[in-house]
C-alpha cells in the first residue's frame, strides 16, 4: 500500500473533493513501467483537476492528478528502462486522462518517459517541471528562428508564473536582456533575482490601442498569457522577430490583425508541451540541465506535500502561486 492524493466525486452533489488515501498497485492503470515517484509539481491544469468541478479535464473518478513527475523505475516490461533508472515525465495527458504524479507509485507507458539527464536530480527536475520544460521549448524555438542576445530585449509575459520564471532565468543565463511583465508589483525583486533587467507593468502592456503597429521594441517574446496581451505584443515586435506562445490564461481569442505578420514579418510560434517527439523532449531536458542556473532554480522553489495540494490547487487558479511548487510525495 502507498499514499496518493485521490479526487473523488460525490454522486448526490456532483462535486469533487481530494484527500490523501492509501491504495495498492492493483488500483493503478495499466502501464509498461512502474515508477516510484519522488517529486511532482503544481500546474494550472492540476488546479483545474483539483477543483470541485474537475475543470472540464477529469473524465472519470476516482482520479489522481499531477501532470508531471520524476522518480526511479521500480519495474519495467520495456527494455529501454530497467529498475533503478532515473526518469522524468511531462505531457501525454498524464494527470488528466491517465492517473498522474500525486501518488507514490505510477504506472505509465515507456514512450512517455525520458531519462533524467546528467546534472539534474529528481527534485530539480520537478522544480523545472512541465512549466520549465515548456519554457525551454519556447526558448529553443526562438533561437531556432534566429533570435540572438545582441538583437535587443526579450519580453516575457506572465513572468512571475511557472513558465515565465524559468524562461526569465534561462534567457538571462544565455546572455539576453529580459523584460518581465507582471501584474504584481511585489514580484519585481523576485524577477530581478532571476535576471530580469526591466520590469513591465501588466497594465502597460494591456493598455488599449487601435494601432496595429507600435514602436519596434522587442527582439523576441515568450508569451505565457495569450489573448489581448499577445495581440498587443505582436504590434511591438521588431522586424522578423518571433513570439513563442505557450499559454491561454488570457483567453483563446486573438483580437489582432495580420499587419504585424505582413509588414514586419513577425513569427507566431505555438508551443505544445503535451505530445512532443522523444528527440525534442530529450533535447529540451538536456538543455535545461546545462542552460538553467541551479541557484536561480532553487530560488523559485516552494515546497509542498500531498496534504497541501487541495489549497495549492485553489491558489494557482487565483494566480496566487509564485515560482515553482515542488511536491515531495513521500513527505
Amino acid at each position: 500500500m502507498f499514499n496518493a492524493l485521490v479526487v473523488e466525486k460525490d454522486e448526490e452533489s456532483g462535486k469533487a473533493s481530494a484527500s490523501v488515501k492509501q491504495i495498492g498497485l492493483d488500483a493503478l492503470p495499466e502501464g509498461e513501467v512502474t515508477v516510484a515517484v519522488e517529486y511532482s509539481t503544481v500546474n494550472y491544469k492540476d488546479g483545474l483537476c483539483l477543483s470541485s468541478s474537475g475543470g472540464g479535464l477529469v473524465r472519470k473518478y476516482p482520479h489522481i492528478p499531477g501532470i508531471d513527475f520524476a522518480g526511479t523505475v521500480e519495474a519495467s516490461s520495456d527494455d529501454r528502462y530497467k529498475p533503478g533508472d532515473k526518469v522524468v515525465l511531462t505531457g501525454w495527458r498524464v494527470g488528466e486522462a491517465h492517473w498522474g504524479g500525486y501518488s507514490q507509485k505510477a504506472n505509465v507507458r515507456a514512450d512517455w518517459l525520458v531519462p533524467l539527464p546528467d546534472g539534474l536530480n529528481a527534485r530539480q527536475a520537478m522544480a523545472v517541471g512541465t512549466a520549465g520544460f515548456t519554457a525551454m521549448l519556447a526558448v529553443m524555438a526562438l533561437q531556432d528562428h534566429g533570435m540572438k542576445p545582441d538583437h535587443g530585449p526579450v519580453l516575457v509575459t506572465g513572468a512571475a508564473g511557472g513558465v515565465g520564471s524559468v524562461a526569465t532565468a534561462i534567457l538571462a543565463n544565455l546572455g539576453y536582456e529580459v523584460a518581465g511583465v507582471t501584474g504584481r508589483p511585489e514580484t519585481a525583486d523576485y524577477l530581478k533575482s532571476l535576471g530580469a533587467t526591466q520590469i513591465v507593468a501588466r497594465e502597460e502592456i494591456n493598455e488599449t490601442t487601435k494601432r496595429p503597429l507600435e514602436s519596434e521594441t522587442w527582439a523576441g517574446c515568450v508569451d505565457a498569457v495569450g489573448g489581448a496581451m499577445l495581440a498587443r505584443v505582436l504590434g511591438q515586435m521588431k522586424y522578423g522577430a518571433s513570439v513563442a506562445s505557450v499559454g491561454l490564461a488570457g483567453g483563446a481569442g486573438l483580437p489582432a490583425t495580420v499587419i504585424p505578420f505582413l509588414l514586419r514579418g513577425v513569427n507566431l510560434l505555438g508551443i505544445d508541451s503535451v505530445m512532443q517527439p522523444y528527440d525534442n523532449r530529450l533535447r529540451a531536458w538536456q538543455r535545461v540541465a546545462t542552460d538553467l542556473p541551479m541557484d536561480k532554480l532553487e530560488a523559485m522553489i516552494q515546497p509542498a506535500t500531498l496534504s497541501d495540494l487541495p489549497q495549492l490547487g485553489a491558489d494557482i487558479l487565483q494566480g496566487q502561486v509564485k515560482g515553482r511548487v515542488v511536491v515531495d510525495v513521500n513527505a
